[in-house]
């Protein structure tokens, strides 16, 4: 009798074969079997080694394959493990009876976890599985925050990064996300994990506070506790640059420019600069403070003068307490202001021989402004030499006097000179002569007259302005023809013979026709005139006569002088004892014829009755009759 133990299943079922040997006595001889071998049940158990772990944390699980009596022997082959974690299974080999494989988990999630060990048998042994659970908690977590630059200035953006790491025995790379707090007021930040870093960019708006506490917590995740990092971030001031532009440019004396200065952060910084800008014009006024807005500050000067321009200007930034100051610079090209000169003449019109004042007023023209200095000339039209007179307020009179109207109107000019600050310019004008009133005045010699006395009438035309020429025309007023007369040093004579009085006192009428110079003008006088006074003789023919003879009486009436002309009329002749007679004039004598006369010595008288003209006159004579 033997006893064996099959190792394997392969070739069953085994044929046995017993072999006698023989003996002395015995022959030998043999005898045979089949023995039929199956596979031998095995038992799988599952353990994992450390447990509990955490997150990221390897543990060691080992699965025991044994045969299960009656079976035995060493199986071999492979386990499978499932993790109960959803990650994908892993096959270890079985040796001596073992097989092990390390795993990590990743999460907490699904804790406690179900781990399976499947052996999946061999050629003897049967299949097999085993259990375990596995509790796996959160795994601790380190938080290192690093800023970079550092240190930066204000508006540099700086780079905030937080490296979340598992802390042993974790393993495994958080994932979450981290807070970031700055440490200058501003609202935290939280981003997301990736690859366990973190990053945010933070620009710090001010160095109130540097260094800035900077702090980075993890906020965990399913399978990392949270934590926390911090560091500090030191933020200078920002370098800054002015640039300073005046507008208009160039400009002129007395025009309000803008000066601008733009204040900038130098890069890396940025943000806006606060503070005062100091401006400074260059022209030897008081410099100017003023605040930024929105990084621009803005004045606006006014340069009274161009004698030095182009000016220097400058603006000075005093910076603040995040931006350190700077200074920028420009020129400013002032030039003359522009002027516009007006001219006004008065009185205008004027007449030769009157003053006049000719004002010329010089202003200067937008944008420029002020009070224009200096001279002016002036210029008369008239061929005189030109006038100069000194501004004052902007204002410069002169005065003149035209000895003539020839050449009227006349072009006035006033021309500034310019000074220093305002350029030249020129008005002008024009100066219109009337001619020079003028009066006439006339007289009579004599007055009164006797008709048919010669009457000298004189005119005498005067004018403040000098003495009139030209002619004057006379109208007597007795319906006779006018006559001319010429002046001559203002004076002119004419004579004339009234040869009547009726419409005595007569008006005497001067008309002076006026000159190039001087405008007519009228004058007037009156004339009277009387009856000439007449004389009256008296002769009768013949005489001596006879006492037969027929007596002819003949008056002649003449005027006397002054008078002239022919008294008409009628005379009365008379001789006592005879009838008088009224016998007309002709041609200055009258006559009639007496009756004979007795002898003896007659008293012949004969009496002018007179005229419109002529006074009455008387006249004698003796006839004598033998």
């Amino acid at each position: 009798v033997v006893t064996h133990a099959y190792s394997g299943t392969s070739g069953s079922p085994f044929v046995i074969t017993g072999a006698y040997g023989g003996d002395a006595n015995f022959t030998a001889s043999s005898g045979g079997d089949t023995q039929t071998v199956g596979k031998a049940a095995t038992s799988t158990a599952v353990v994992s080694s450390p447990d509990p772990t955490v997150v990221g944390q390897l543990t060691t699980v080992t699965a025991s394959v044994a045969s299960v009596a009656p079976g035995a022997g060493a199986p071999s082959g492979t386990v499978t493990f499932d993790f109960g974690d959803g990650s994908p299974t892993l096959t270890a080999p079985v040796s001596d009876g073992l097989a092990v494989v390390t795993h990590a988990y990743s999460g907490t999630s699904g804790s406690p976890f179900v781990i399976t060990g499947a052996y999946g048998g061999d050629a003897n042994f049967t299949a097999s599985s085993g259990h375990d659970t596995h509790t796996v908690g959160k795994g601790a977590t380190t938080t290192a925050v690093a800023s970079s630059p550092d240190p930066t200035v204000v508006g540099q953006p700086t780079t905030l990064t937080a490296s979340v790491a598992s802390a042993t025995p974790g393993a495994a790379v958080p994932t979450g996300t981290v807070t970031f707090t700055f440490g200058d007021g501003t609202g935290s930040t939280t981003t997301t994990l990736t690859d366990g870093i973190a990053t945010v960019t933070h620009t710090y708006a001010t160095r109130s506070g540097s260094p800035f506490p900077i702090t980075a917590t993890y906020n965990g995740d399913s399978g990392f506790t949270t934590s926390s990092g911090s560091d500090t971030q030191t933020v200078g001031k920002a370098a800054t640059t002015t640039d300073l532009v005046s507008s208009p440019d160039p400009s002129v004396a007395g025009q309000a420019v803008t000066l601008t200065a733009t204040v900038s952060a130098v890069a890396p910084g940025a943000g806006t600069p606060t503070g005062t800008v100091t401006f400074s014009f260059g022209d030897g006024t008081s410099a100017t403070t003023t605040p930024l807005s929105n990084g621009t500050a803005t004045v606006t000067h006014t340069f009274n003068g161009a004698s030095v321009s182009p000016y220097a200007v400058t603006a000075i930034y005093n910076g603040d307490g995040n931006f350190t100051s700077s200074s920028g610079s420009d020129t400013q090209t002032v030039g003359k202001v522009a002027t516009t000169t007006a001219l006004v003449s008065s009185p205008d019109p004027s007449v030769a021989g009157q003053a006049v004042t000719l004002t010329a007023t010089v202003a200067s023209t937008v944008p420029g402004a002020g009070t224009p200095t200096g001279t002016v000339t002036f210029g008369f039209g008239d061929g005189t030499s030109a006038g100069t007179a000194t501004l004052s307020g902007g204002v410069a009179t002169v005065t003149h006097t035209y000895s003539s109207r020839s050449g009227s109107p006349f072009a006035l000019t006033a021309t500034y000179n310019g000074d220093a600050t305002f350029s030249a310019s020129t008005g002008t004008d024009t100066q219109t002569l009337s001619k020079n009133v003028s009066t006439t005045t006339v007289t009579s010699t004599p007055d009164p007259s006797a008709s048919g006395g010669t009457v000298t009438i004189r005119v005498t035309v005067s004018s403040p302005a000098g003495t009139p020429t030209g002619t004057v025309t006379f109208s007597f007023g007795d319906g006779t023809g006018t006559a001319t007369g010429t002046l001559s040093g203002g004076v002119a004579t004419v004579t004339h013979t009234y040869t009547t009085t009726t419409g005595s006192p007569f008006t005497i009428t001067a008309t002076y026709g006026g000159d190039a110079g001087f405008t007519g003008s009228t004058g007037s006088d009156t004339q009277t005139v009387t009856r000439s006074a007449t004389s009256t003789t008296v002769v009768s023919t013949p005489n001596p006569s006879g006492t037969g003879d027929r007596v002819t009486v003949t008056a002649t009436v003449v005027p006397v002088a002054p008078g002239t002309g022919t008294p008409t009329g009628t005379v009365t002749l008379a001789i006592p004892g005879r009838s008088p007679q009224s016998v007309p004039l002709v041609g200055g004598q009258a006559s009639a014829s007496f009756n004979p006369l007795p002898k003896g010595l007659h008293l012949v008288t004969a009496n002018y009755n007179g005229d419109v003209s002529f006074a009455p006159s008387t006249g004698t004579t003796s006839q004598q009759v033998v």
